[in-house]
């Protein structure tokens, strides 16, 4: 059959998203899901939520959202936009920022969505190297040269590792186009570079609801910038990216953010318990800031991977440079991963 693609999509590999299991029963540890549920207010909220008003059109700026965000976070509305999940506001900035043949630069090892959006767009690759310790490297502007936008995600995905912020700020201060910062874990770190949006106008930071929220279904996404940056965005974007019944749970789960920074507690807690046992049971552990652990097992990766897959535990592997000895283990409730740790534990004896 005549293949009708555009000839960088037919040439291009798609992103592949985390197994969604279906029939078999797993514990579910490789798409990064909160294992708590989201606040109490969302349900309320979904329960007085009018569904005859599904007739209309959503509200187009996601006005709601954008005003609890703007209560929760300092800033002003026009320096917040919304998306279907932060990968729509990803996908956003590559049409905003690059034109085809353009380079675009991204870290690597990282999300592997970013190559995606690159060939997506026709766009040259800036493939920045992350140092031995997975950090954005001191050369990072160097490496990106010449591109007109660089992702890179902090804490990292997979590594969940993160780069000191004075090195982010050199960056941010070298690189001559627009940097992106995507903070889809910062909830579960020490520390964030929001406040670069104020100080930086090629800067915009991503937050997205899928984790610290427990808001994975509902596809909801922020990025932060100066309103010129956005100005430029909101062009880009389709006219609804945002439904409504999204509007209402989104602005009421971030009213109820309290709620989320006590689930966020909990998770670290866990994710600091699990540190130790995959220690004592020889693995390597990287020093982890997001709701995941990144783990070299004293054994071929791929095949514990194979072995919990097998005892009913879903892990992410990724079979690419740098990161084919690692697994990446999602944080689960408590005794989730206590039965993890049991499984793992008979698996490397």
């Amino acid at each position: 059959m005549k293949n009708f693609a555009r000839e960088n999509i037919a040439c291009m590999d798609g992103y592949v998203p985390g197994e969604q299991p279906k029939g078999q029963t797993f514990v579910k540890l490789n798409t990064n899901e909160n294992p708590y549920p989201p606040a109490p207010t969302v349900g309320q909220a979904l329960q007085n939520f009018l569904w005859e008003d599904l007739r209309l059109y959503s509200e187009p700026s996601a006005y709601a959202v954008r005003q609890a965000a703007s209560a929760e976070f300092g800033f002003h509305q026009d320096e917040i936009i919304c998306g279907n999940g932060s990968d729509d506001l990803l996908t956003i900035a590559v049409r905003t920022f690059v034109n085809q043949g353009e380079a675009m630069a991204y870290c690597e090892p990282s999300y592997s969505l970013y190559p995606v959006l690159a060939d997506l767009q026709g766009a040259l690759h800036r493939r920045v190297q992350l140092d031995d310790d997975f950090q954005v490297p001191e050369d990072a502007a160097e490496q990106a040269r010449g591109a007109k936008l660089l992702l890179l995600a902090r804490p990292n995905a997979p590594t969940g590792t993160n780069t000191a912020r004075a090195r982010l700020e050199k960056l941010c201060q070298e690189f001559s186009g627009v940097v992106w910062i995507d903070e889809a874990y910062a909830d579960f770190s020490d520390d964030n570079c929001l406040d670069f949006v104020s100080r930086y106008e090629n800067v915009v930071v991503s937050r997205t609801f899928s984790k610290s929220y427990s808001l994975a279904g509902l596809r909801l996404g922020l990025a932060f910038a100066q309103r010129e940056l956005l100005f430029e965005m909101n062009k880009v974007k389709d006219s609804y990216n945002v439904d409504a019944l999204t509007q209402c749970l989104g602005a009421a789960a971030l009213q109820a953010s309290g709620y989320m920074r006590a689930n966020a507690a909990r998770v670290k807690a866990t994710r600091e318990w699990l540190n130790v046992q995959l220690q004592q049971l020889g693995c390597e552990v990287l020093p982890s800031q997001a709701n995941f652990v990144f783990v070299k097992p004293p054994r071929p990766a791929p095949k514990v991977f194979a072995a919990l897959r097998q005892g009913g535990f879903l892990v992410r592997y990724f079979n690419l440079p740098r990161i084919s000895d690692y697994m990446r283990i999602s944080i689960g409730r408590q005794e989730d991963m206590e039965a993890f740790v049991c499984c793992l534990k008979e698996i490397l004896s």
